[in-house]
């Protein structure tokens, strides 16, 4: 049984109750939607700020953004603004990056990835000219397979199997069961560029090496949309995010965590804190981890799909190793390191092999390097640099997990000797510095075996046979965020929030005479 607690606020008074457990840019995303469609809206955070992953540390005068560090089709921002009657541009300062990124490789050859077509041709003709043709055929089937699998799938619920299964055709002929590195091989033949078409599933938790095809859309999407960075971070976002749910009369709650979603006749009715208080609803959205959510948040009610054992089958996204420093004195040095550098290591298949399948810590690594400070000031004091400088690691589900207490300093060591090849003398000069391991996002995030983007977007473990922004579990639960469909990602965690809006119907007035009796 529930015991219904008067509800937080009188603010909206009339209007039927949401409850968004996490401030995640996904679980905001919720918030904002529900809000454009009547409900009176309460998001409860266990952080003490709004973006989850997408939140900042402030630290000596430097400010560390913790995760999603460039924002693609921003697009879906300004339609969810637009959804409440606002407008993105005028409370976000995005910046279009050129070049989006540069890779580099252990024999000195550099990649610079831009929106110019012909620019890219030359950046492809002067790595390897006999791979020119084969890589305008990769941009055709990345358009092809941008129009199917994200405007045809991402942004439409896909919690009743037909619609998954009407596509397969479609995904036969594209070849989808192929990996985007398979498909990368099948276009072009120099390695280099095999990885700089295929490495992006990295940033959403997936293998390039076991995930499907489909991804290679993702280079049509950087293509036609850009890559920009918002000024004050992806936290900037976030902290406008939760603006617009404030001025819609919601409210955000930070410093409580949800320790369980409580039921009423077969229905998701409310949840109890940690602290034991009990807060009713008319429907709840879970921007927590699925896996979180249905094995914890969920634990003293049986499951049908997401059973405890289905969720140690799935194959789940790698860990993090993340550091974050600051540098005195250094903001015109190393003048060719840019904004967005990823700096590859002797092994591409082999790394990932290690990281995904064995689940081993290897001596070699790749690294994302963000050097925000080129870009925005407000990130370090005058003169200074922030650094963020991220490393994909093995997530703590393997048998035998990384020891972080034993490997994270002589890790940090090796990563050290890495950067020291692009920014020689830096570790003198710095000034600040913070850690994050797979042990930190299993604690700040209740992210199931300290993993990154929750469970890998392999083929069979998207669309339909992912957790479903509506459960399957629970009438009146709904789920936002990395976890469900369409996946993670800025755009997909927003996006999850549009599907899941498409199944809300608009907020029922609750007259004053049945909340009274309802109480």
């Amino acid at each position: 049984m529930l015991d219904r607690a008067p509800l937080p606020d009188s603010a909206g008074y009339g209007r039927a109750h949401a409850l968004v457990i996490g401030a995640g840019i996904g679980g905001l995303s919720a918030a904002m939607r529900l809000g454009a469609k009547g409900y009176r809206v309460t998001v409860i955070e266990r952080l003490d700020v709004p973006g989850g992953r997408g939140s900042a540390i402030h630290q000596g005068g430097h400010r560390f953004d913790l995760g999603p560090t460039i924002v693609t089709m921003p697009d879906v921002f300004r339609d969810l603004w637009r959804t409440c009657g606002r407008d993105f541009d005028s409370e976000v300062d995005l910046r279009p990056m050129d070049p989006f990124y540069e890779i580099r490789w252990p024999d000195g050859s550099r990649f610079s990835a831009c929106g110019d077509d012909d620019r890219m041709v030359e950046e492809v003709r002067r790595l390897s000219p006999g791979d020119v043709t084969g890589y305008l055929k990769f941009l055709k089937d990345s358009e092809i397979r941008y129009r199917i699998g994200f405007e045809g799938l991402g942004r439409r619920p896909m919690h009743r199997l037909w619609d998954t299964l009407k596509v397969l055709p479609t995904f036969g002929v594209l070849r989808a069961d192929r990996s985007i590195l398979g498909h990368a091989k099948a276009r072009v033949r120099d390695p280099r560029l095999q990885m700089a078409l295929s490495f992006h599933p990295l940033f959403i938790g997936g293998d390039p090496m076991h995930v499907t095809s489909m991804y290679a859309l993702v280079s049509h999407l950087e293509k036609t949309y850009g890559v920009h960075y918002a000024i004050g971070g992806v936290a900037a976002i976030a902290g406008a995010m939760a603006r617009v749910v404030g001025d819609q009369g919601g409210l955000v709650r930070y410093g409580a965590e949800v320790d369980e979603i409580l039921t009423r006749a077969g229905r998701a009715a409310g949840v109890r804190l940690t602290s034991g208080e009990v807060i009713d609803a008319d429907l709840i959205v879970s921007n927590a981890d699925a896996g979180h959510t249905y094995d914890r948040l969920l634990r003293h009610r049986g499951k049908r799909r997401w059973t405890p054992a289905k969720l140690k089958r799935q194959r789940w996204s790698m860990g993090l190793y993340v550091w974050y420093f600051g540098t005195k004195g250094t903001r015109g040095m190393w003048p060719d390191l840019g904004h967005h550098t990823i700096l590859n290591g002797p092994r591409y298949e082999g790394l990932l092999n290690e990281i995904f399948i064995k689940g081993r810590l290897a001596d070699d690594m790749s690294l994302y390097i963000h050097r925000p400070s080129v870009t925005d000031p407000t990130v370090a004091p005058e003169g200074d640099d922030t650094f963020y400088v991220l490393s994909p690691v093995p997530h703590l589900g393997h048998a035998a997990p990384v020891d972080w207490a034993h490997e994270e300093e002589p890790y940090r060591r090796k990563v050290i000797a890495t950067l020291q090849q692009v920014m020689p003398g830096f570790e003198k000069r710095i000034s600040q510095s913070l850690t994050f391991t797979p042990e930190t996002f299993r604690t700040r995030y209740l992210a199931p075996m300290g993993t990154g983007f929750s469970i890998e977007p392999r083929i069979l473990q998207s669309a339909w046979f992912r957790p479903h922004n509506v459960s399957e579990e629970l009438p009146g639960l709904y789920l936002a965020g990395a976890g469900t469909h369409p996946g993670a990602g800025l755009p997909g965690v927003a996006l999850s929030a549009e599907v899941l809006a498409q199944m809300v119907p608009p907020a029922p007035a609750i007259a004053p005479s049945q909340k009274m009796a309802a109480e």
